[in-house]
């Protein structure tokens, strides 16, 4: 069975190898073709099916019967469609879009000249862009739509460049001077023709060096070459003549002809003209028809012989009503085309670009959760045991001997030093996504500033340089402010200066401006002696991971990150961060805050600290050391604490007993402390109000997010003990 099956299907090759030859009658090529069809189907094999149905396509088309032509190639089509061959596709919609053409159904033609240029496009077949773009731009010639047409072939050209294809883009050169003539830019269009010439002529390509040559002649013309005008016709003739080309003499006999009537040699005139309607006549150019007919009867007309004036008065009145016909329907088509593609094209790139932004935005999103849960679950790793140096280290500091002092100073500042770079890193991710927020509270501003100068006096110390503050006399108290972000501001300002200082001093300067419902305007500068900013670079310093090229060494060190998270951190203010500086002089940076006043709440320690006294905690802490230093540092403070090691012991104990708070870590095995506040909070037990306090080691979570409903706040790890021991004052 397969060797019959196999016998067939060499029959079936067979037969439409024959139907290609080029010398074959076009009816026996018919039957031939539909005998491979009959003969495929009972195969039952599709690709030799829609082989055999593309062949009668062509053999429908070659005998003019049109409609045959359109449903064969459609069959084919949709053959290919079902075997997924596009190529294949690709060159049935093209040739369907020819026989479009030449029924003159030219928005058909184009829509499918556009289904070709996506499967190109999309398989980089640039040998077929460069045809079916040549193809684009010859309809939009004949719509008259020149700046489209010259697009369509530019790209024609491009693309068989990419690939070499010397006979594909020289074919593009020559309409594309036609054009380019015709908006007289001569130069260009002499460049263009030239340029094709001289490729044709490496080519050996008579057919194409034929009609170059009939684009050179045009070139003379424009110039006023004549005699070099004729040469060029007559040799584009010549090479016409030799491979049976029509078309083009009919064309070139015509411009003749036009030539000699214009020099006054009529009977030269009569004889290119003549020729010229013959050869029109066999390819039923109507335009060239009309423009002999007219021509020969005002020759006539001229020489007093009306009798063959007045017949080829009536051949052009003829042609002109055909013409006039062709020319209203040209319009009706170019309107209806350029529309369509306008159209078509615009949906083409609608969908491109949403599958792109899609694409990207997909992306965007995926490598946004990566990051962030990248950067959430180092805060987590980071942060948890960095939570234990610093309180340890705090504890010791209160019971520290003489000798212990130095070390443990030692210790606290570099534990600090280091959380001040993650908050620098993690706190920039915040303010990128939007994250971060400002907690303003009351707070003794001008004991604020005296900290902020007190914790960076040493290291200007150790480099031998001074730091200075000044604070003007109408500077209130107190104002309500974020101290956390109002010092990482001022902090990463003043470190900065004392680094890149390296003799002089750097001076910390606060005035007052105005004042406007309740808020003083106060102006906050940062001013050093040091090595200063080149121009060229100062719109860059505020530029995330940004150095000067001459500052990037161990010597300055440094995230890169301080001055872009200032320049955030104040834009989260409403205001605007500005520098001047000159190498070698030093820079100042400045900016402007409203800041509301307040009033001073006096409240002693002692008195806190006897508010905590009577209070019961329940601390969720997987954590074991952390759990430790905390049960140690509640402990000093008086307070009763629980210690439950993960969400699930949480939710059993704020089921057995009240308490007055509840310290919950958010990562943790078993079950999270989100689940579990999210379970005291919404189930019946004796602490469903009672406050719920987030410790936190992950930057990423906060006020914002769902889970913050069920927490009355957040504290971020490491635990500012001042702040703790406020949360814990105010229950």
């Amino acid at each position: 069975m397969y060797y019959t099956d196999l016998t067939d299907a060499k029959r079936v090759l067979q037969f439409l190898k024959r139907a290609n030859q080029q010398d074959i009658d076009l009816h026996i090529g018919l039957g031939l073709a539909s005998r491979a069809l009959e003969l495929s189907m009972k195969l039952d094999d599709t690709g030799l099916m829609a082989r055999s149905l593309y062949k009668l396509s062509e053999l429908h088309q070659a005998l003019g019967e049109i409609d045959q032509s359109i449903h064969y190639i459609r069959e084919a089509i949709g053959l290919y469609q079902v075997l997924g061959e596009e190529e294949l596709i690709a060159r049935s919609k093209f040739q369907l879009a020819e026989i479009h053409y030449k029924s003159e159904n030219y928005h058909l033609s184009l829509i499918y000249l556009l289904d070709c240029l996506d499967i190109y496009n999309r398989t980089k077949d640039y040998y077929n862009l460069a045809g079916v773009q040549k193809f684009l731009g010859g309809i939009y010639e004949y719509f008259g739509d020149e700046r489209n047409a010259i697009m369509a072939y530019e790209r024609s050209a491009q693309a068989a460049r990419r690939i070499g294809a010397r006979d594909l883009e020289s074919d593009a050169y020559n309409p594309l001077s036609g054009i380019y003539l015709n908006q007289n830019d001569t130069e260009k269009a002499e460049q263009l023709i030239e340029r094709s010439f001289q490729m044709k002529q490496e080519l050996g390509d008579k057919r194409g060096l034929a009609f170059a040559l009939y684009g050179k002649a045009k070139v003379y013309v424009k110039k006023g070459q004549s005699n070099r005008a004729k040469e060029a016709y007559q040799e584009a003739i010549r090479l016409h003549r030799e491979i049976g080309e029509l078309l083009g003499l009919g064309m070139c006999y015509h411009k003749l002809g036009v030539m000699y009537y214009e020099e006054g040699d009529l009977d030269k005139a009569i004889e290119a003209l003549k020729g010229a309607l013959n050869f029109a006549g066999l390819y039923n150019l109507v335009v060239i028809k009309s423009k002999c007919n007219n021509l020969l009867y005002r020759i006539f007309k001229e020489r007093g012989d009306f009798e063959n004036a007045l017949g080829y008065i009536e051949d052009y009145v003829t042609e002109k009503e055909v013409l006039i016909g062709a020319q209203t329907q040209k319009v009706i088509h170019s309107y209806d085309a350029i529309t369509t593609m306008e159209r078509l094209q615009k949906d083409a790139e609608n969908q491109r670009e949403k599958a792109e932004i899609m694409d990207k935005k997909n992306k965007a999103e995926q490598s946004s959760k990566m990051k962030q849960d990248f950067l959430s679950t180092m805060s987590h790793e980071i942060r948890t045991p960095l939570n234990a140096v610093t309180t340890i280290t705090s504890l010791l500091q209160e019971s520290a001997r003489e000798d212990q002092v130095s070390l443990l100073s030692s210790l606290s500042f570099s534990s600090n030093n280091l959380l001040r770079i993650i908050n620098d890193i993690l706190d920039f991710n915040k303010l990128d996504v939007g994250k971060l927020r400002l907690q303003p509270s009351t707070v003794a501003f001008r004991k604020l500033m005296e900290n902020i100068r007190l914790t960076y006096s040493n290291m200007a110390i150790e480099k031998g340089i001074s730091l200075k503050m000044h604070i003007s006399e109408q500077v209130s108290d107190f104002y309500k402010v974020d101290e956390t972000r109002i010092t990482q501001i001022l902090g990463n300002l003043v470190s900065n200066a004392i680094k890149f200082t390296e003799k002089g001093s750097v001076s910390l300067n606060i005035e007052y401006g105005e004042t406007k419902n309740n808020k003083d305007l106060l102006r906050f500068s940062v001013v050093d002696t040091g090595i200063g900013i080149e121009e060229d670079f100062i719109h860059e310093v505020f530029d995330s991971f940004s150095q000067p090229q001459f500052h990037k060494s161990k010597k300055y060190g440094g995230s890169g990150l301080g001055l872009a998270i200032v320049k955030k951190l104040i834009e989260l203010h409403g205001s605007n961060i500005h520098v001047e500086s000159q190498v070698g002089h030093g820079a100042t940076f400045y900016f402007t805050l409203y800041l509301e006043k307040a009033e001073p709440r006096r409240l002693k320690t002692e008195t806190r600290r006897k508010k905590l006294n009577p209070k019961s905690i329940l601390l969720a802490e997987d954590n074991m050391i952390n759990a430790m230093v905390s049960l140690k540092l509640l402990g000093n403070w008086g307070m009763e604490s629980v210690h439950a090691r993960n969400g699930e012991e949480a939710v059993k104990l704020a089921e057995s007993q009240v308490f007055d708070c509840i310290l919950m870590d958010i990562h943790m095995p078993s079950m999270d402390g989100i689940e579990a506040s999210q379970r005291i909070r919404n189930t019946n037990n004796p602490n469903v109000n009672t406050p719920i306090y987030a410790l936190t080691a992950d930057v990423m979570v906060g006020f914002g997010d769902e889970s913050s409903q069920f927490f009355n706040g957040f504290l971020l790890k490491p635990i500012e003990q001042e702040k703790l021991y406020a949360v814990l004052a105010s229950v």
